[in-house]
């Protein structure tokens, strides 16, 4: 199985909220994801919130592959200094 770190779009039409989830690269988009890492709301003021930085990790330890827009969110958002469990 190969899991793979992307977004899972929910939230109402024209206000889009994403789940940041690990998932089998097979499932539909919105399909069951294996956990759910974090959120990401475009729209608002801090779009990223309550990213579960030690599971993102784990995941990625076990050989998860990372989407490009989930990396480039990722990277924006650079995990804070005292961020082990969110």
């Amino acid at each position: 199985m190969a899991v793979r770190i992307r977004l899972a779009r929910v939230g109402r039409r024209h206000a889009p909220q994403y789940r940041i989830v690990a998932m089998d690269s097979r499932e539909a988009r919105n399909g069951k994801p294996l956990e759910v890492l974090g959120i990401y709301s475009p729209l608002a003021e801090s779009p990223l919130e309550a990213v579960k930085w030690d599971r993102v990790e784990y995941w990625i330890s076990q050989g998860a592959q990372v989407s490009d827009g989930v990396r480039a969110l990722l990277k924006k958002a650079k995990k804070p200094e005292g961020a082990e469990a969110q």
